[in-house]
């Protein structure tokens, strides 16, 4: 698997159609809520087993921290250290960026799998499209 900065238009589309098949397909999550405004400004990552996509990820500047967003995986690639890749180069592209603290609001499911690779929770649970979610840091 190889995780890589969105750097072509095949690798946005790539980026997006995991998205939309874990957030939209899977999770049913409104496609108007999914792919929003910040798409066009974010740095992308995408994840291929091979040539497939197999997850994706983004990364923004938020008031000077970096914020790790849309970190997904395709349901058959999961558990197989897939996340972990995404993690590691979307904070990769936050170190070439200058940033020492990285956040996200992760699905509470997936809250052991953030502590695992140094994230630790800062928030109480709230909702984000129906789906019950805290927020989580990791100074790099």
């Amino acid at each position: 698997m190889n995780a890589k900065t969105v750097s072509s238009e095949q690798e946005l589309k790539d980026a997006f159609l995991i998205r939309k098949l874990v957030f939209v397909d899977e999770q049913q999550v409104p496609e108007e809520l999914e792919m929003d405004e910040y798409d066009e400004s974010a740095t992308h990552i995408v994840l291929y087993d091979v040539e497939q996509p197999i997850g994706a990820g983004r990364f923004r500047m938020i008031d000077g921290i970096g914020k790790a967003e849309r970190i997904c995986v395709l349901s058959t690639h999961r558990n197989k250290g897939a996340g972990k890749l995404i993690m590691n180069q979307i904070e990769e592209v936050a170190k070439q960026l200058g940033v020492s603290k990285v956040k996200l609001n992760a699905q509470i499911h997936a809250e052991p799998f953030y502590k695992s690779i140094g994230y630790h929770t800062i928030s109480d649970i709230f909702m984000d499209a129906g789906i019950p979610h805290v927020t989580m840091v990791k100074a790099l």
